[in-house]
């Protein structure tokens, strides 16, 4: 089997973690091998790609109904939040697959019972293995099933913040690029196409990123109700209450990102425009500045017998030095009215 710190996406899994019986501040994590019965004093238990098989096995011992990965694609918005006999499903959608090129919501069900927490999830979100591996060290977690869903909600926050704040700093590094000198600039209009893809990408990151955040905000307001009943200690409502004031204001920062990308993606647009509009204008001058002299060339490219200059012994390079002269004139009207 894995371990529970370096997951692989892919084997079916349980992870049970117990209450470390002499300090009680940590967790100690337990993968099951298979055929391996589930115990009955653990606090949180981890379904990671479970089969069939395993959801029946903790079904049985909890008495609760494990949804299959077919259910949590398909859960209506309505039933993302629901109680039964004294059990809260809670179902939210956090970013996976961050730093590649597709990135990803996936559904991940928090079951919380009276004695034990029991997450379903079908990837592997880097937040449930920063959680982990705190919470393996001392102090590094309550002891209770709420103490361990509000630690696993703070770090899912926390990897948020990361995100947006990565994607902050390429946001800036990206306006860097767009509003530079382009006359210290090579290859503009390549540039301006990789920038506009990138801030194609990073739009598509912070829409999902706020996508997760609402939905994450949902299950935390549930879950903060939910303790005002329950007999937890005023220390983890309140741990609470702060882990939603920074989610709402993960929310604000998550919509101004994705106004400065609308805001960069239309400056970008306007350069291309702008880039364009200077390469039309190039063909212009350059039309107008060849017209005089296909004019003149034009002129004495008739066959006419009689013409003034046909037998003129300098007539083929006045006719030359005066195509240069028209074409240079426009040029230089050009330049002295600054349209070029």
């Amino acid at each position: 089997m894995v371990n529970p710190h370096t997951l692989v996406a892919g084997p079916a899994m349980i992870i049970t973690h117990r209450l470390c019986p002499t300090t009680k501040d940590r967790l100690l994590p337990h993968t099951l091998q298979p055929g391996e019965p589930l115990a009955g004093d653990v606090l949180w238990i981890d379904l990671l790609n479970p089969t069939r098989e395993e959801d029946q096995q903790v079904e049985t011992l909890l008495g609760i109904a494990i949804p299959t990965h077919e259910d949590m694609d398909d859960i209506e918005p309505s039933e993302l939040i629901w109680s039964e006999n004294g059990t809260r499903y809670m179902t939210t959608r956090l970013l996976v697959n961050v730093n590649t090129s597709e990135p990803d919501i996936s559904a991940v069900t928090f079951i919380l019972t009276a004695n034990v927490l029991v997450t379903v999830r079908y990837s592997e979100p880097k937040s449930f293995t920063t959680y982990t591996g705190h919470a393996v060290k001392a102090g590094g977690c309550g002891g209770s099933p709420e103490a361990i869903m509000a630690g696993l909600i703070d770090a899912i926050i926390d990897r948020a913040a990361e995100v947006l704040q990565e994607t902050g700093e390429r946001l800036d590094a990206l306006s860097r690029g767009v509003f530079k000198d382009a006359v210290k600039q090579s290859n503009r209009n390549a540039t301006l196409q990789r920038t506009l893809q990138a801030l194609g990408r990073h739009g598509d990151l912070v829409s999902k990123s706020r996508e997760s955040l609402v939905s994450i905000e949902r299950v935390l307001l549930w879950f903060s109700a939910g303790l005002k009943a329950a007999k937890v200690p005023s220390e983890l409502r309140e741990e609470v209450k702060m882990t939603l004031r920074d989610l709402q204001s993960l929310e604000e920062h998550a919509t101004f990102q994705s106004g400065k990308i609308q805001f960069l993606l239309d400056a970008t647009l306007g350069l291309v425009n702008l880039e364009q509009n200077n390469i039309i204008k190039l063909f212009s001058v350059m039309a107008v500045i060849f017209m005089p002299p296909t004019l003149v060339a034009s002129i004495y490219g008739m066959n006419f017998e009689y013409m003034p200059e046909l037998k003129w012994a300098h007539g083929y390079p006045m006719a030359l030095i005066l195509m240069v002269v028209v074409a240079i004139a426009p040029y230089v009207l050009f330049r002295w009215k600054n349209w070029l």
